[in-house]
């Protein structure tokens, strides 16, 4: 049964502290020292004897794709189309999968009710294992792990209160003609991760990432919306990065609505264009983000109120001129870090 959550801002705000404390306990707690069940190789086992050996091709060569998934209230959202996603990839890397999609999702629902995630993350991966050490792996075991954890927000809750000020990333999204670039594999993230540590050690939040011909691409780990003063969301084609699945439903909810239209175009990352284009929404698994935006090579600092409120309202109840008190709670926990 659907439930209703007040949105009110001292609740929200007590609700946030009080989960972030407990979040910050335990991401103080190094991953490969916590407790619980992993899903390894079709069986559950001990946290800790989820290993394997250091001579590996998927951590030598890169050869490994993953998912990324959200628990919220203990579903998982968009299951089905996570999954198929990582059919999808590992098909494009050349690895054939030791199970069905079927049982990948049955495998993920165990785990979560195994580890009582209520609102969390999942992370399926799927690499080659040890057999073979050169370039080619043609004889390698194929490994499947599935693991999950309570995750309230990819960004400090302070920062979502405060705002944030992105970076532009000196590195490039890859020409599509010289890589997997519609995979989620693990190689494809080497940029994102230098992107993201160069932002930070320069008092940015994140970066944004330009392709390889100088267009708006993505975030380090979120796709781009931007919305203009005559409601229209415009959002950069996927051509050389990951089509997000959040970025789908952001697409597929806006487009039912009377207030909005959608429009998949190239924006380039120094154009005049993008200060026209007021409002910035950032979308992915974990998080959607909205703030101001003038000049994009100067990093800007998101604003929590009226933006975040007004994006909210029009994107997902785009009838209501302000933000209600009580909002439906499948619509709070899969955007609830827009508002907070």
């Amino acid at each position: 049964m659907v439930s209703y959550i007040d949105l009110s801002y001292r609740y929200i705000y007590f609700f946030i502290n009080k989960k972030s404390i407990y979040l910050h306990l335990m991401e103080s707690i190094p991953y490969d020292k916590r407790s619980g069940k992993i899903w390894f190789n079709g069986k559950t086992v001990d946290w800790l004897d989820a290993n394997i050996h250091i001579l590996n091709h998927g951590l030598h060569y890169a050869s490994c794709v993953f998912e990324g998934e959200r628990v919220y209230e203990g579903e998982i959202f968009k299951l089905e189309e996570h999954t198929e996603r990582l059919f999808y990839s590992a098909k494009r890397m050349g690895i054939s999968v030791p199970y069905t999609q079927e049982e990948i999702n049955n495998a993920c629902k165990k785990i979560v009710h195994i580890q009582k995630v209520m609102n969390g993350y999942v992370r399926p991966l799927i690499w080659r294992g040890s057999e073979m050490m050169a370039i080619s792996a043609q004889k390698n075991k194929i490994h499947v792990a599935i693991a999950t954890w309570e995750w309230g927000s990819y960004f400090d809750p302070k920062l979502k209160l405060n705002g944030i000020k992105l970076d532009i990333s000196n590195w490039r999204k890859p020409a599509p003609n010289t890589i997997p670039w519609d995979t989620k594999a693990a190689g494809l993230y080497m940029i994102n991760t230098l992107s993201k540590h160069e932002a930070e050690e320069k008092g940015f939040t994140d970066s944004l990432m330009l392709d390889h011909e100088g267009n708006i691409a993505e975030a380090t780990g979120a796709n781009i919306f931007f919305k203009d003063d005559t409601g229209e969301l415009h959002t950069p084609i996927p051509d050389s990065f990951l089509d997000g699945i959040t970025r789908r439903e952001v697409i597929k909810i806006a487009t039912k609505s009377e207030d909005f239209r959608v429009q998949c175009v190239c924006i380039h990352g120094r154009s005049n264009n993008t200060e026209d284009l007021m409002k910035v929404v950032l979308s992915s698994t974990t998080v959607i983000i909205v703030f101001l935006c003038c000049r994009p090579q100067t990093g800007h600092k998101i604003l929590r109120r009226s933006p975040a409120r007004e994006v909210f309202c029009c994107l997902f109840l785009p009838n209501t001129k302000s933000c209600p008190t009580k909002v439906r709670y499948d619509y709070t926990h899969l955007y609830f870090n827009v508002l907070y």
